[in-house]
């Protein structure tokens, strides 16, 4: 035992030696290869974005995933646009810009799905409408028949208000109208003009007979083209987005906004998120690093030394992770801080070592010799330590850790090699005089005197921290939530949380592939029945039921309506028409103050009262308001009132010209492809009751479909496995 603990002795002593005697040719073949290893690295090292190949792809749930994405690639990598407007005509009028200008960039966007725009969906919209509801439509449209046709023969203020102050005085005489939620939206309409925050009337919300929302939204799946061999994949194809949705005023500032959320967007962020905290975590270190380093040496001599060692093994590590892996993943990329702050040690306890040694006396080659002899080995027997415990996650499925391991194992030999080759090299030539003492004093030293003083005291409080955290374990839970693992302050991250929260229609949810019509009848049987459950959805869902009875009402629509036509008013826009729009909104406040103290029981009366005091309010601003401002504000509440008229007239004449049955094999392309695959096998999508961004909820629903269909897919899917996957990585990991 002792020769050999004699030879590992000798044989580092004579390493250290050695390159102290050959610095010169040390430190150049060091500057060689730092330069010849930068080079190597940013010409090859690349970085690989995709989180789903930090799993082996032998797991269950990756061959599920795999086997839907190659079935229903649409759907995979893509990027998932929403629209917020306050009317529906604004948010279907942008969705439709979008989706146009989108489709005229292939370049950036390869496929782009925006379903309620398609000219399918807008005449067969009616379609999909229950019986009782078309029903209610039906005679809401019958009531309101004359009030839309006057409108549409002059769509101007002076028309609206005259015609509406007859549908009062009719109201008023005791005819049934439905005039309250007209009566509302019109107030609302004018409070948000006079408020500075324009809000304009929605009339396909008035032809439904519904009150206006605050809020309607639209949705486009878009797929962008990804570079992979650039750090972020979707970059061009983001900031393309941006520009057009800026371009065509899809702006915060703007009535409608774009967000941007969907799993590539969530994946960009977190990339940048991830390099945003390592460039912190890297900075934080080096800053700690150099605050020990200067406690513990006292002397910028050694400092500079260490920092030296560190940055060349950075970079020999770096130069080994292009070599093998020729890549980095966003687990991976985190081996720079783990060198520097393990990797760092190896110099501080050679260096240490070897000024304890000068203290004494020895000349400065012997010092070097008793350095590397009684450091080496203990030295050596750190290194391989801590590179087993990387090595360690080598076997498991998680490759993600896997390769960090690989890294960060070996860049624990390579530091060993660079603090005992290129330490001893530039202690030869850092000159002394930069070994300026601080004048810190603090010794370690007193602290262990006061520990090893009152060791009864240590050990009693060493027990109750352990005991402390014996009890406290079983509270340890695992989050494999993966949107918690982002930024909770990154847009698409608050986007998709708000998303998530609509469990009607939750962008988390479960798919899952089968080959024929029967068996899906059956698989949607069993879910339907479980409580986890809130909806299944499948390509026959998109057929309305009872086809015939709706296209007789639809028709029954279209004769009450009749065809109206809509005229085109006129541009001018001068004081007679200001005075003539003036005076017919005075004669509809009138006609509200009388309704309103002749019929104060009527259900309508609370709304007429509403709409009044909104016109009181407009009177107020125009009669203190100059001819210019005043005929702008007249002009400004005209439009707010009269815009989306044309679209949504056009809109109802289409839908209540449907008159065509259809099957699934009708539906068009861009839907049943999504639903119905080319090798013939169906997606079921299954929605979940819960917000299962909560974790319990994830797992709830994710074992309950998975009782009735193992080979479902899906975010929900993804997410509880690859956790599960990964602390089975760390188990197997430490158990080694």
């Amino acid at each position: 035992m002792e020769a050999s603990q004699g030879h590992i002795y000798r044989a580092f002593a004579r390493w250290t030696t050695a390159s102290y005697l050959y610095a010169p040719w040390i430190l150049l073949a060091a500057l060689l290869t730092a330069v010849t290893c930068t080079v190597y690295i940013s010409r090859n090292l690349g970085m690989n974005t995709d989180t789903t190949d930090m799993l082996s792809e032998h797991l269950p749930f990756r061959v599920n995933t795999k086997h839907y994405n190659k079935t229903f690639p649409q759907e995979m990598d893509s990027l998932l646009l929403v629209l917020d407007a306050p009317t529906p005509e604004q948010a279907y009028a942008a969705a439709e810009l979008l989706s146009a200008r989108l489709k005229e960039d292939p370049i950036n966007f390869q496929d782009v799905y925006a379903p309620n725009v398609d000219a399918f969906f807008v005449r067969n919209s009616l379609l999909y409408e229950s019986i009782p509801e078309l029903e209610r439509i039906s005679d809401h449209l019958a009531s309101a028949q004359p009030l839309i046709a006057h409108i549409a023969r002059d769509p101007t203020l002076h028309t609206f208000a005259s015609v509406l102050t007859g549908a009062v005085e009719e109201l008023h005489k005791g005819r049934s109208l439905e005039l309250g939620p007209l009566l509302n939206s019109l107030s609302e309409t004018l409070n948000a003009r006079l408020a500075g925050i324009p809000r304009i009337l929605s009339w396909q919300t008035l032809f439904r007979g519904e009150p206006q929302k605050t809020r309607y939204q639209e949705f486009i799946m878009v797929k962008p083209r990804q570079d992979f061999t650039q750090l972020y994949p979707a970059e061009r194809s983001i900031s393309a987005l941006h520009v057009l949705a800026t371009d065509i005023s899809l702006t915060n500032d703007g009535p409608v906004r774009m967000r941007i959320t969907g799993e590539v967007a969530l994946a960009d962020e977190e990339l940048k998120s991830s390099l945003r905290g390592m460039e912190y975590a890297g900075t934080i270190t080096f800053v700690m690093i150099m605050i020990v380093l200067f406690l513990a040496m006292r002397t910028i001599r050694l400092v500079l030394v260490v920092l030296l060692c560190l940055t060349l093994g950075l970079i020999l590590t770096a130069a080994f992770a292009t070599a093998v892996i020729g890549h980095l993943n966003l687990i991976s990329i985190a081996f720079a801080v783990l060198y520097i702050g393990l990797g760092a040690d190896f110099a501080i306890h050679f260096l240490l070592r070897h000024r304890e040694i000068l203290e004494r006396g020895l000349p400065a080659k012997g010092a070097m010799y008793e350095a590397g002899g009684t450091t080496g080995g203990a030295l050596m027997a750190c290194a391989i330590t801590n590179a087993i415990g990387f090595y360690a996650f080598i076997p498991t499925d998680y490759s993600g850790v896997a390769e960090l391991g690989v890294i960060s194992g070996t860049g624990m030999l390579i530091s060993l090699l660079v603090t005992l080759t290129i330490g001893p090299a530039l202690l030869r030539y850092i000159p002394k005089r930069l070994e300026t003492k601080s004048g810190t004093k603090v010794s370690l030293s007193r602290v262990l005197e006061i520990l090893f003083k009152w060791h009864k005291l240590t050990y009693v409080t060493i027990f109750v921290g352990l005991l402390a955290a014996v009890a406290l374990l079983p509270q340890l839970r695992f989050d494999y939530n993966l949107l918690n693992m982002q930024d909770p302050n990154g847009k698409a991250v608050k986007t998709f949380r708000e998303l998530l929260e609509e469990v009607e229609n939750s962008p988390w949810h479960a798919n899952l592939l089968v080959n024929n019509r029967e068996e899906t009848d059956r698989l949607v049987q069993s879910l339907t029945e479980l409580s986890e459950v809130k909806k299944v959805v499948t390509i026959f869902d998109f057929v309305p039921v009872e086809q015939e009875k709706k296209l007789s009402l639809i028709a029954e629509m279209a004769l009450i309506t009749g065809p109206i036509m809509l005229s085109t008013p006129s541009s001018v826009k001068n004081e007679q028409v200001s005075i003539k729009q003036r005076k017919a909104l005075d004669k509809l406040s009138i006609t509200l103050d009388r309704f309103i103290a002749e019929r104060p029981e009527h259900p309508v009366s609370i709304s007429a009262r509403t709409l009044r005091n909104s016109l009181a309010t407009l009177f107020d601003h125009l009669n203190i308001q100059n001819i210019k401002d005043r005929n702008k504000l007249l002009h400004s509440v005209e439009e707010d009132l009269l815009v989306t008229l044309p679209t949504s007239l056009r809109r109802l004449q289409i839908a209540i010209n449907a008159s065509t049955p259809f099957s699934e094999q009708g539906l068009p392309t861009s839907l049943s492809s999504r639903w119905h695959s080319q090798s013939g096998e169906y997606r079921i999508a299954v929605y979940p009751t819960e917000d299962i961004n909560d974790n319990e909820a994830l797992r709830r629903f994710v074992r309950a479909v998975q009782q009735v269909a193992p080979q479902a897919t899906g975010a929900p899917m993804v997410s509880l496995e690859a956790g599960e996957a990964v602390v089975q990585a760390f188990i197997q990991a430490f158990t080694l």
